[in-house]
């Protein structure tokens, strides 16, 4: 009896045995397949970051290629090393000085009124900073034209005309931004539209150069210049020598 006994005791000792090595190897498996569960969520992870990239790289590609359809081309990173008046700035490109003329927009000369403003405006915003350039065309002086981006992504041709530093320059640009923005200036009077009859500086341009043109005539000693004298109460057109006066 006592041998039946311990027969059962040990019987039962072998089933518990059994059952928490069953259950021992249940546990290391569900751990197991935890732990992968984890890696392939991460490689998952990994994965998707990985083809986002060549998707984001295809998007800037196709905006490349969009650009140079436009016959526009973009360059990056340049150093705006000085600013010779309200539209046109210098960058360094490669270790090399490149002069800029802003498309599109015209800023009053230095001798106009809001000149030096417009000057100052533009230095503040892009002076020793690094700027996109847009590249238009090359004007007859051999200098770049294009649009200037601002590190925050604003263009500073437009800014310049929305502020009222410069006129949208509609002899070169039917650019409906610029259009927008300088009928925007001109309803709220800023800059240069607060005064009540702004010279264009094509205008003005024209206008010095030909009284430059008159006067060099004039130092040259040409003879049979037509000078207008105006006499009270006569307006009289005559034809002096160099030497006369009016």
């Amino acid at each position: 009896m006592k041998q039946y006994s311990y027969l059962v005791l040990l019987f039962l000792g072998i089933s518990a045995c059994q059952s928490d090595h069953r259950e021992g190897q249940e546990q290391f498996r569900e751990r197991q397949e935890a732990i992968l569960e984890r890696l392939n969520e991460t490689d998952s992870s990994t994965a998707y970051t990985e083809t986002e990239q060549p998707a984001i790289a295809e998007e800037e590609r196709a905006a490349t290629a969009e650009t140079e359809r436009n016959g526009q081309t973009a360059t990056s990173g340049d150093k705006v090393i000085g600013i010779k008046d309200g539209d046109t700035i210098e960058l360094l490109q490669n270790g090399q000085p490149v002069t800029v003329r802003l498309y599109g927009v015209d800023t009053p000369e230095k001798t106009q009124a809001y000149g030096q403003k417009a000057k100052q405006f533009t230095s503040d915003l892009v002076f020793d900073k690094h700027v996109r350039l847009i590249v238009e065309n090359k004007d007859r002086y051999g200098r770049t034209v294009g649009t200037i981006l601002l590190p925050d992504g604003r263009s500073l041709n437009e800014e310049l005309v929305k502020n009222g530093y410069a006129w949208h320059y509609k002899a070169y640009s039917n650019d409906k931004n610029l259009a927008n923005a300088e009928a925007d200036a001109r309803r709220f009077k800023r800059g240069l539209w607060q005064d009540a009859n702004p010279v264009a500086p094509w205008d003005y341009r024209k206008e010095k150069n030909q009284q430059e043109a008159l006067l060099h005539l004039y130092q040259q000693g040409r003879q049979n210049v037509l000078f207008i004298c105006v006499t009270v109460p006569a307006l009289a057109f005559i034809t002096l020598q160099p030497t006369a006066m009016c």
